[in-house]
């Protein structure tokens, strides 16, 4: 039925039955008790109505607290709409004010900094991200415009040209940051910014890499060639230079098969489809095995001490020799003849750590952090003569954040170096108790 005629269709028989009502009584009592009784009828119906009105006033000045009525007649109804339309009000409250809740949570999260401004660039919100990348408080600069906060004159320049379409790549607080302003709605406009400073680190150290492995490549290349280009111009090479130039070659070939394969360790290390696979590990089956191949690579120039005190431990057994035996052999490197160096596995409370101390030549403090980045070399002229990739402490690193061990280093020039490789107290293998 139609919602007019569910409301007026009872009004109007309770309207009807006052008018029935005075009717009876004037036929019966006369003209005055009539109209008196239908006045006073009337009369109540306007005051439950006004009650009711009154109480619908209350109500809708404090709609939480107030109780809704039960109502009478038509009221009845319109309570009853009221009290679902607050109910299906309060619901839909409490999802905004959950979505509302993810929203910041998610824009706290994000790794991207959001800056919300109106349409002449008032700052109105901004998330942690934002303001670590901006230098911003959204505390203390809402309400500010955004280019009083940001002074950078590329930022300036960006704002003022007004071509969002395209990204601006900014330095700020020495970072290296992406932004742009994405307009939306009438008067809102967004600024996002995306941090690129690691993207940009990682990308250098790719070209540098492409460029050290060209350069270390290219050298062995050109010695080879050289000496091939001569034997083919000259065949009459005595027997005492040809072999000379075959030494020459045989040396460089294997330095290029050293340096290729140190590449593809450092790569395989790197790959994820490539897990770790624990086994025990025999430490001191290990360590003496390294031990003699340092002493052929010394040809009787240094004097070593081996110490084994340390437990075995679980862990990869090729990764860790590989480790462990680039520390010796750059120890018997770089120590002019006649030093000293001492090999020490022991345990300590943190766990088991390997100590490899050289009476060589000795570190400055500022080369000490960039030791383990790949093909850097503290000097060139020096690791050329030992014949060194520059990626060994490049596998020492990756080795170790595999097997969640450390490097630390403590050197001086002319005063030898002390490498430590620490491992963790859960790598040592568990003694089978009796």
């Amino acid at each position: 039925m139609n919602p007019q005629m569910l409301f007026w269709i009872p009004a109007l028989l309770r309207i009807l039955l006052i008018f029935v009502i005075s009717g009876v009584v004037w036929a019966l009592f006369g003209v005055l008790p009539g109209l008196l009784l239908g006045l006073a009828l009337m009369s109540v119906a306007v005051v439950v109505q006004l009650h009711y009105l009154f109480r619908l006033s209350g109500w809708l000045d404090n709609p939480r607290s107030e109780k809704l009525p039960d109502g009478w007649g038509a009221w009845t109804d319109i309570f009853s709409r009221l009290y679902r339309l607050r109910r299906d009000d309060e619901k839909h409250q409490t999802e905004l004010s959950e979505w509302l809740a993810r929203f910041r949570q998610a824009m706290h999260l994000l790794p991207d900094g959001v800056v919300i401004m109106d349409d002449v660039l008032f700052l109105e919100w901004c998330n942690p991200a934002a303001e670590r990348h901006l230098g911003l408080q959204h505390g203390r600069d809402k309400g500010m415009r955004v280019t009083n906060l940001i002074r950078t004159p590329d930022f300036i320049d960006y704002i003022i040209l007004g071509r969002y379409d395209q990204p601006l790549t900014l330095s700020l607080r020495e970072r290296k940051l992406i932004v742009q302003i994405i307009p939306f709605e009438n008067r809102r406009q967004i600024l996002v910014t995306h941090d690129a400073t690691e993207s940009e680190r990682i990308d250098m150290m790719r070209r540098d890499f492409i460029a050290n492995a060209s350069h270390e490549l290219r050298t062995p290349l050109t010695v080879i060639n050289g000496f091939l280009e001569i034997a083919q111009a000259q065949p009459d090479l005595d027997q005492k230079t040809r072999a000379a130039h075959l030494q020459l070659m045989t040396e460089q070939g294997h330095r290029m098969q050293n340096l290729i394969g140190d590449m593809l360790t450092l790569t395989r290390l790197e790959s994820i489809d490539y897990p770790l696979r624990p086994e025990p590990v025999d430490m001191q089956a290990m360590l003496r095995s390294l031990l003699q191949e340092a002493e052929v690579l010394s040809a009787g120039k240094h004097s070593f001490s081996l110490a084994v005190d340390g437990p075995d431990i679980t862990g990869s057994n090729d990764e860790l020799r590989s480790a462990f035996s680039n520390l010796i052999s750059n120890a018997v490197r770089y120590t002019p003849a006649g030093g000293k160096i001492q090999i020490l596995w022991q345990n300590s409370r943190a766990g088991p750590q390997l100590v490899v101390k050289d009476s060589g030549i000795g570190i400055s403090a500022e080369h000490i952090s960039r030791l383990t980045e790949r093909f850097y070399r503290v000097d060139k002229s020096r690791s050329r003569e030992t014949q060194g990739t520059g990626l060994g402490l490049a596998i020492v690193k990756h080795v170790l954040l595999r097997h969640h061990g450390s490097l630390g280093v403590e050197s001086r020039p002319g005063e030898g170096s002390v490498f430590t490789v620490k491992l963790p107290a859960a790598s040592v293998v568990a003694v089978a108790k009796d």
